[in-house]
């Protein structure tokens, strides 16, 4: 019976770290869907992930407070309500045609992520025996990537029509069959989003009524922590590089439906699928790169990925048709390690200063708030082509990282992105 149990916890904590991704990687989808139907400009658009990202930012510490003094499952609990209430509230905010209010459902959401990443991990590690935590991790992990791969393809066929006004059809419509289109651009997510939410609150009541162990924050192997943690160099290049990464991370998917369209005339539908595509190499490239990383040292790999995608990039940038779309798919195989190997090289050697070092790490995802927008920016004054120039200078801030850390020979992976 407490084998039953067990088994069942396992379910519905794994269930999360799949929720959390497919609610991220429909962002993809949205910035081109809603820059239609509210027309946006780029910059504006950008804003949809600022909003998703700055959340993590304002709501890690207090979720980590909220969770210390109620317990992980109420925080669960919580993060998977707020997570509800911000998908339904894109019902009202279709209606209405609002972006602003769009964007106030988007951060809901993502204070709710916050929540559940923040127990997630720990909890999955002590459902059942210790011996085989790391690998109930990995393979709840391996869902996040199966999100990731399932979101756009599902947002493509779902939420895009396919059809995009040019500015001369636009101008020939009338003001109401304008409207008529535009509301039913912004309609297309209505439904959708009720459903992602009536399956969040389900899960929401199966945990609460599920008997999960709680877990006791352990001290620091009663050792003193000694000397600012800002005087941990490593550690702020880490957190700079991760900043830089995970912005990188965000810009390359968020305006890869644009891109395509501009480079090689490809429809959003196909560009959705064709991003899904990209996503698949980025879980496939995780567990190449874990493989690789036997025989080559995590720093060298991680500067010979940086390379790869500064390189993929410059090829993105300066040439066109379906050559520069593929040149932005491979950018995510190379993308897929560095996230967790930025992460293990930045705490490394910690000691007593590993949690606090961790919680910055982790804090540097605020940088998927402010590159996207800078992205937006430079788009909205040049093209959307030449903005991929943004997260091109992202990785060469990743390499130089890299190469500070060159004679590390290895590292655990277990942060997962």
């Amino acid at each position: 019976m407490a084998d039953r149990k067990t088994r069942l916890a396992v379910i519905l904590i794994t269930s999360l770290f799949f929720l959390w991704g497919f609610a991220l990687n429909l962002n993809p989808i949205l910035i081109p869907h809603l820059k239609k139907a509210c027309q946006l400009s780029d910059f504006q658009s950008a804003l949809i992930d600022s909003a998703s990202y700055i959340a993590y930012f304002l709501i890690a510490l207090p979720a980590g407070l909220f969770m210390k003094k109620y317990g992980y499952k109420a925080g669960i609990t919580l993060g998977l309500l707020l997570f509800a209430f911000g998908t339904f509230l894109f019902y009202p905010a279709a209606e209405m045609r609002h972006f602003g209010f769009f964007l106030v459902a988007l951060f809901i959401i993502a204070s709710g992520l916050t929540l559940l990443e923040t127990a997630a991990n720990p909890y999955i590690t002590v459902l059942g025996d210790s011996e085989s935590a790391t690998q109930r991790l990995n393979f709840a992990q391996s869902f996040n990537g199966l999100a990731a791969f399932l979101a756009p393809l599902m947002g493509g066929f779902f939420i895009l029509s396919g059809k995009t006004l040019t500015p001369e059809e636009e101008q020939a419509m009338s003001s109401a069959e304008l409207d008529a289109y535009l509301n039913m651009e912004a309609a297309s997510v209505q439904i959708p989003f009720v459903i992602i939410g009536l399956v969040v609150l389900l899960v929401a009541v199966l945990i609460w009524r599920t008997s999960l162990p709680e877990i006791k924050d352990e001290e620091e192997d009663n050792e003193e922590m000694k000397g600012s943690i800002l005087e941990e160099k490593n550690l702020v290049l880490g957190v700079v590089a991760q900043f830089f990464y995970v912005g990188a991370q965000v810009c390359i998917s968020s305006f890869f439906i644009r891109f395509a369209d501009h480079v090689a005339g490809v429809e959003e539908k196909t560009a959705a699928y064709l991003l899904s595509a990209a996503f698949l190499s980025f879980m496939i490239g995780r567990f190449i790169g874990t493989y690789l990383m036997k025989f080559i040292a995590p720093s060298r790999l991680l500067a010979i990925y940086s390379i790869a995608n500064i390189v993929l990039l410059a090829a993105a940038v300066s040439t066109t048709g379906m050559l520069a779309v593929y040149a932005l798919v491979g950018v995510q195989f190379f993308m897929s390690i560095m996230f967790p190997t930025i992460f293990a090289l930045s705490i490394r050697g910690l000691g007593a200063k590993t949690k606090m070092g961790s919680s910055l790490v982790i804090m540097a995802i605020v940088g998927g708030a402010i590159f996207p927008v800078i992205m937006g920016q430079l788009s909205d004054v040049s093209t959307i082509q030449t903005a991929y120039i943004v997260p091109a200078v992202c990785f060469i801030v990743v390499l130089y990282f890299a190469i500070k850390n060159n004679s590390v020979k290895s590292v655990k992976l277990g942060a997962s992105h």
